[in-house]
């Protein structure tokens, strides 16, 4: 999200589950990146890396949803 679109930013920042959302997928994109500079994944690593894909894709459309409430208010 662009600081120029974001008029409830101070809001967000005090929104816990915002909070909790951004650090999880600071966390998600943290266990990514490190899975993709692994010359070859495990068949674990490959299922771990869809499955973050897929979590980090739902956190971020929660935290979309969050900051869209926060502007409508």
């Amino acid at each position: 999200m662009s600081e120029n679109l974001a008029p409830g930013k101070d809001e967000l920042l005090r929104h816990e589950e915002y909070q909790r959302l951004s650090e999880q997928h600071r966390e998600y994109e943290s266990r990514l990146t490190a899975l993709v500079q692994k010359a070859v994944l495990t068949d674990e690593e490959q299922i771990e890396e869809t499955t973050l894909k897929k979590k980090k894709l739902l956190v971020k459309d929660r935290m979309e949803a969050i900051a869209r409430h926060a502007q409508g208010h």
